[in-house]
């Protein structure tokens, strides 16, 4: 049988004499065995080491890249002195030499991120494993374990997935950088093509951006913030978080004071040394200037296709003026409900000098004051009175503030009452709302409409009564832009942001002719010299008496919703302009806010903060007057109307198309003492909105100086 014979031919092999050929093996050593099973798994392992690298290696990036940096071209944004506001897109400073730094600089990162750096091939099994037992303990991610090299392998060539094969590939590529360069080569790459948030890549940038200086000037706290900033860049954002991102500095100090880098007394000194972040990257506001030059640089150049600069217009200092003075009366009048705020400035020109689009960039993006629509209230008023004047009103003629119907409809005045017979000039002051009512029907709607369009209004106007009284969306820089002309002596402007945009060599792109798209006369004489006047008595006889500022010649308007939902006030002097919008984000009211108050004070502040530095002149006459014309006299033209309220002898017109070409109001139209006028019923909550004018509000106190 094969079993018996297969076990006798070993037993007879065992007990033959014929020497040691046929006996037994002798038993291996421990040391045989050890060397043998050793060498098994060695085989086994190769194969394992090969199958491995052959699966993850597939899909591994070239790395003959390593030097090339694939980025957005970076756009760099001036302010019309040359000071840095901002940059968008990548921007890549030359790279930083190592000997440069001082030493702790790189030791900062070194001792934050990855303290055994100098003693690990590229990956660290005892930091993975730390990180592994402190993670499984906190039930979440609490420790990264990659190394410096990894975290330069990962920026260089991968993705930010999240998953095994990724990770496998990071070590790889780690342990070919640490096969490939010296440890010093790989720490300056690391330092030179990380990301540091803002649009800073590399130690240098990084730097520049922040502090406005050379990396190889940094301090001790300074170098300890940019290293935590590398954990989240956003999250510890010196600018957005600043809180956060000096708990996160104070421990990167304590471990550079850890790992002896730096001594407990520069520990100390470093952390009583405050850090001072750019003053021109801490300028959020800003910001909402740059998206809207943003959304115009591809209009005027097409898409980027490499590094630019973009000369503006927006003064900095003017600018920080007008953001503190938001946020201070945002501050004192959040109780009242004042949640948001926008500020437009122009000089004569149309140049944008200051910009405001919220109360926060942080927190919200939209840009009220270029693409919020918010109903304008009395401050539309200024365009029913000019197509007035145009029609032969002057500030003297009389009307009476009384009940009028037009068709359904009939307006009320804030106070609720009716001041009987006054001057056209008294009614703007006053900003009485029937009297604005009465005028824009006589002269017709059509014609403030062409009034409002002609001085640079672009949203719709519609045509009903209530139109007369603000019953139109307008966004604050189509304020500023049509109160412009009556700053600037008629002259129709053109808001616009962007002087010249070049290369950082020199090469010009784009250059705004020094003349830019002229938009001619828009409003002649004597019709200018009448609004200005009324305007003028706004601010020293009417509803925005708050704003009046002693030795400076100002004019503008105030206005107010129903329901106290917008609140506005634009005002002017020679050759500069401001217009301020205040409200909520939901359209519901504020408490009480009306154009007097909140938006009069924070124009106030900013103009008293910005007029001694632009040396403004007095509001400019404008175009001469027609010839033979005459100042009104207000004794005689009351007199010569006593038994005719309403002006009954007509009023010669007067030449409007001498000097300048544009569509003026209706030739016909001119007061009209026949307008059917009957008492209506009192104030009704269901009356159309932006009805009421606003009472003056009290005067403000004089604003701090600037913070720089």
């Amino acid at each position: 049988m094969a079993g018996p014979g297969f076990s006798n031919r070993f037993g007879n092999a065992g007990r033959g004499g014929g020497g040691n050929a046929g006996g037994p093996k002798p038993a291996r050593t421990r040391l045989q065995q050890l060397l043998y099973w050793g060498a098994v798994l060695a085989v086994w392992g190769v194969i394992f080491l090969v199958v491995f690298f052959a699966v993850f290696a597939r899909g591994l990036p070239d790395t003959s890249a390593l030097y090339e940096v694939d980025r957005q071209p970076s756009i760099t944004y001036l302010d019309r002195n040359g000071a840095l506001i901002a940059t968008r897109g990548t921007q890549q400073a030359p790279p930083a030499d190592l000997e440069a730094l001082p030493d702790y600089v790189p030791a900062a990162f070194i001792a934050i991120e990855d303290r055994r750096f100098y003693y690990h091939p590229g990956f660290d099994p005892i930091g993975m494993s730390r990180a592994m037992v402190r993670n499984m303990r906190a039930g979440r991610v609490v420790q990264g374990g990659s190394t410096l090299t990894q975290q330069l392998a990962k920026n260089l060539f991968l993705t930010p997935d999240q998953n095994m094969r990724r990770k496998v590939q990071e070590i790889m590529l780690a342990v070919w950088l640490e096969m490939k360069f010296t440890k010093k080569e790989i720490l300056a790459l690391y330092l030179n093509r990380v990301y540091f948030g803002a649009g800073a890549y590399g130690i240098e940038a990084a730097s520049q951006r922040y502090f406005d200086k050379s990396a190889s000037k940094l301090t001790v706290g300074e170098a300890a913030l940019l290293a935590g900033l590398l954990k989240a860049p956003s999250r510890y954002s010196p600018v957005s978080e600043s809180e956060r991102a000096a708990t996160r500095a104070t421990v990167v100090l304590n471990e550079m004071e850890a790992t002896g880098v730096i001594t407990p007394e520069q520990r100390a000194a470093a952390v009583l040394e405050p850090v001072r972040v750019s003053r021109t990257l801490a300028t959020q506001h800003a910001q909402y200037f740059i998206d809207w030059l943003d959304k115009q640089i591809r209009g005027l150049v097409g898409e980027p296709t490499e590094d630019m600069i973009v000369e503006t217009t927006l003064d900095l200092t003017i600018q920080t003026a007008a953001e503190r003075s938001v946020r201070r009366i945002l501050d004192r009048d959040e109780s009242k409900g004042v949640e948001q705020a926008a500020l437009v400035a122009l000089d004569g020109d149309g140049r944008v000098r200051a910009m405001i689009g919220g109360s926060s960039y942080a927190d919200s993006q939209f840009n009220r004051a270029v693409d919020a629509r918010r109903q304008a209230g009395s401050a539309w008023k200024p365009f029913v009175y000019l197509a007035a004047v145009e029609a032969g009103y002057t500030p003297e003629t009389p009307v009476v503030d009384q009940p009028v119907q037009i068709g359904n409809w009939s307006p009320r005045n804030y106070s609720g009452t009716f001041a009987g017979q006054m001057t056209l000039a008294n009614a703007v002051a006053q900003s009485t709302n029937t009297v604005a009512a009465y005028v824009a029907d006589q002269v017709g709607r059509d014609s403030v409409s062409r009034a409002a369009r002609r001085l640079g209004i672009s949203s719709r106007i519609g045509l009903e009564p209530a139109m007369a009284l603000g019953a139109v969306e307008v966004s604050p820089l189509d304020m500023a832009t049509a109160y412009d002309a009556f700053a600037n002596g008629g002259r129709r402007v053109e808001a616009y942001g962007i002087s010249r945009i070049r290369t950082p060599q020199g090469r010009v792109i784009y250059q705004r002719s020094a003349r830019g798209p002229v938009g001619g006369q828009a409003i002649n004489n004597p019709p200018l010299y009448y609004m200005n006047q009324m305007l003028r008595g706004v601010v020293t006889s009417g509803t925005a008496r708050s704003v009046a500022i002693p030795g400076r010649d100002l004019a503008g308007k105030t206005g107010t919703t129903s329901d106290y939902k917008d609140a506005w006030f634009v005002g002017y002097t020679g050759g500069f302009v401001a217009a301020v919008w205040v409200g909520k984000d939901d359209n519901t009211a504020m408490r009480g806010v009306t154009g007097g108050a909140a938006p009069a004070a924070i124009w106030k502040a900013f103009m008293t903060a910005v007029l001694p530095r632009l040396a403004v002149q007095p509001i400019p006459n404008g175009p001469p007057m027609p010839e033979g014309w005459v100042a009104p006299d207000p004794v005689g033209d009351l007199m010569g109307n006593l038994a005719d309220p309403y002006g009954g002898t007509p009023i010669d017109p007067v030449d409007l198309n001498a000097g300048q070409p544009y569509d003026g109001a209706r030739p016909d139209a001119r007061p009209n003492p026949r307008i059917e006028t009957r008492p209506v019923p009192g104030p009704q909550r269901s009356d159309p909105p932006d009805q009421r004018p606003e009472p003056p509000a009290p005067a403000e106190k004089k604003p701090d100086a600037l913070f720089f």
